[in-house]
């Protein structure tokens, strides 16, 4: 089966480096501009619950209907919401954080295991249930992270799945011998 993960288009937040989860902007019109139809219609669209994922898949797939699946919204920032690495550098939290290559709880947020283990959980019951072709997805890059960490193949870290605003990966999904889900041939779009 096919499958295609965009992220959504770039918000006012993303131009400025603004750690952004669950304050929910829209595009920017530069976010809109570098957005177009993705040539395909796949019947039906998974997004989170957010304006930006949502809008961003109005402009790829025009018409097409939007299924939100709540636990593929992005990591959830907490206290670094909204602020910059910069705003953050004398911050404690923030440079344990980091320090920590993002593993840490974030005050009033979440750590990354949490935060993968929801997008994975959400993204096989999706598998479950799916039955139409292609799986298209208008997520977060955090979501698209989690997913390819877990399900890519050949495997790679989280951070190396890092794509930029109103892009995608298409790959090939399929289940193993062993019966393990995979992703190969993850080509960015």
């Amino acid at each position: 089966m096919e499958i295609f993960l965009f992220r959504h288009g770039k918000t006012g937040y993303n131009l400025e480096g603004r750690y952004l989860s669950e304050t929910d902007l829209s595009l920017t019109r530069e976010g809109i501009e570098e957005l177009s139809p993705a040539g395909f219609n796949p019947g039906r669209v998974y997004t989170s619950p957010y304006l930006r994922t949502k809008e961003t898949a109005e402009i790829l797939f025009p018409g097409c209907e939007q299924v939100e699946i709540p636990e593929f919204s992005e990591m959830n920032f907490g206290i670094f919401e909204g602020k910059t690495a910069k705003e953050m550098e004398e911050d404690p939290d923030y440079q344990a954080f980091v320090d920590s290559f993002c593993e840490l709880p974030i005050p009033g947020g979440e750590c990354r295991k949490d935060f993968c283990k929801r997008v994975t959980w959400a993204f096989l019951k999706l598998l479950s249930e799916q039955k139409e072709e292609p799986l298209v997805l208008v997520v977060h890059g955090g979501t698209i992270m989690a997913i390819c960490e877990a399900f890519g193949e050949p495997k790679k870290s989280y951070f190396d799945y890092h794509i930029p605003c109103g892009k995608g990966y298409k790959g090939e999904l399929f289940v193993s011998p062993t019966g393990e889900i995979k992703i190969r041939e993850l080509r960015i779009q």
